[in-house]
């Protein structure tokens, strides 16, 4: 559950935004939005203000909602357009109650959304939690996938200078087993032609969610029960699914204990064809080529994937993919 924290919305600089906007907001909501609580959860990153409130519908009914602000533009527009689900039910991201590309004379984003009580999912694990969220990003992409992809296009990592980069933390920072992960990058840059020209191959006329995990999984229902629903929709972008099913692996590479539970990359496949979405017969050759990449390149940042545990983790996703691909 996000925890209150009085008002601690992103810092000082968040805080003082937040107290000068919030007349502004108010005016914005009309007499709908109650007063705001300012609040950091403990699994937010980035730098918006978030407050929980109550909101007052026209028939006099209340719901608790939470307010975030400044939010990017990409969020906004991703928020209001997953709002009508395909079919029947609830949307895959939170209720959208109030939003808008400006305050008065402020040019930023902002949103009153839904207050999710149970989750974030990463805080406390549980064995349903992979198949929940698997459901839940499918859906995601399902839905994504009504609107074109027109003249977007996929992300385009440069493999190489992220390697250089890796070889380099890794000697500036003395990582553990040093030896063995220069002799590891030196296999995985002899086969990065092979590994880029089939990552670029992929198929990414699609919607992925872009930063898909526990942390931006919810629920309506409960921690160990019931539809999933995702937040943080800041990232999201054209590309292949296997994208957001190894991004959602990768935070258990360092609890196989959970992964033996819980295979992300096959549960969200199986998800997919049962909405009758495609998942290619050869898509773990894929998400091979995609772990080599992305565990092979993790020392090039240590600020998000520094701990040691993680990047002992990564090092032997590495030579386990390395030894899938070249033997295949």
């Amino acid at each position: 559950m996000w925890s209150d924290a009085s008002i601690d919305a992103g810092g000082p600089g968040a805080r003082q935004l937040a107290n000068t906007l919030l007349p502004h907001l108010h005016r914005a909501c009309g007499s709908h939005l109650g007063d705001v609580h300012w609040f950091r959860a403990d699994w937010q990153r980035g730098g918006a203000a978030t407050g929980r409130a109550n909101w007052k519908a026209e028939d006099g009914t209340e719901r608790e909602v939470m307010v975030k602000f400044p939010i990017r533009a990409r969020e906004l527009l991703w928020m209001r357009r997953l709002q009508r689900p395909h079919g029947d039910g609830l949307p895959v991201v939170p209720n959208l109650f109030a939003s808008g590309s400006s305050l008065e004379s402020y040019d930023l984003a902002w949103i009153v959304i839904e207050w999710l009580p149970h989750g974030p999912l990463g805080k406390r694990w549980h064995a349903d939690h992979v198949i929940r969220t698997a459901e839940a990003v499918t859906r995601f992409h399902q839905e994504a996938d009504l609107f074109p992809i027109e003249a977007e296009k996929a992300r385009r990592e440069e493999w190489t200078e992220l390697l250089d980069s890796a070889r380099a933390s890794i000697r500036r920072n003395h990582i553990d087993e040093e030896a063995h992960w220069q002799a590891l990058l030196d296999r995985l840059s002899a086969a990065l032609p092979d590994m880029v020209e089939r990552w670029r191959a992929r198929e990414t006329d699609h919607w992925i969610h872009g930063d898909l995990h526990l942390a931006n999984a919810l629920s309506r229902i409960g921690a160990e029960h019931g539809e999933v629903t995702l937040i943080d929709l800041a990232e999201v972008r054209p590309g292949h699914w296997i994208e957001d099913a190894v991004y959602l692996e990768r935070r258990l590479w360092a609890r196989p204990e959970r992964l033996e539970a819980a295979r992300p990359v096959a549960t969200i496949a199986e998800a997919r064809r049962a909405r009758g979405l495609p998942a290619e017969s050869d898509y773990e050759e894929l998400a091979t080529v995609r772990r080599a990449l992305m565990a092979g390149t993790a020392p090039a940042f240590m600020k998000t994937e520094g701990h040691p545990r993680h990047l002992a983790a990564c090092r032997g996703q590495l030579e386990a993919s390395l030894d899938r691909f070249q033997g295949a």
